[in-house]
């Protein structure tokens, strides 16, 4: 079974994303840190590479996504109440990035969202511990 998780993201300018990320309340590992690519730190076992597009293609023959334009992926992350995923979204917002979804309330599950400045799509959410009623819909 996997022990970490890495996700590697192409962004245009590195020291742009950097910022707008710790604004966020992120951290990065010096160690990982260079002109190319910075580790973005989740928690204990999961990263965001952010790397700059250049950098970024040479792990792939494939084109590289305007994530402007076309959706490749949705990042989400929880945090530990309603209250704390509007505060990030407001703080993503304020901090250069633009909105994407309105807020969607399910009762056992609450989801906001934003786009980063490459427009990457960001989706926070809190969870009930105690997870759906039987008979809710997904």
């Amino acid at each position: 079974m996997a022990k970490q998780m890495f996700l590697n993201l192409p962004v245009k300018d590195l020291d742009k994303s950097v910022e707008f990320f710790s604004a966020l309340g992120f951290s990065f590992n010096p160690d990982f840190t260079d002109e190319n690519a910075t580790s973005m730190i989740i928690n204990d076992d999961a990263f965001v590479m952010l790397l700059t597009e250049g950098y970024f293609k040479t792990f792939t023959s494939k084109s590289v996504a305007d994530a402007r334009s076309a959706t490749e992926a949705i990042m989400s992350f929880s945090l530990d109440s309603r209250e704390e995923v509007d505060v990030m979204v407001k703080r993503a917002l304020t901090a250069g990035g633009t909105p994407s979804q309105e807020a969607q309330d399910y009762g056992f599950m609450y989801t906001h969202s934003f786009q980063d400045p490459d427009g990457h799509l960001w989706e926070v959410f809190w969870m009930d511990p105690a997870g759906p009623p039987k008979d809710a819909a997904l």
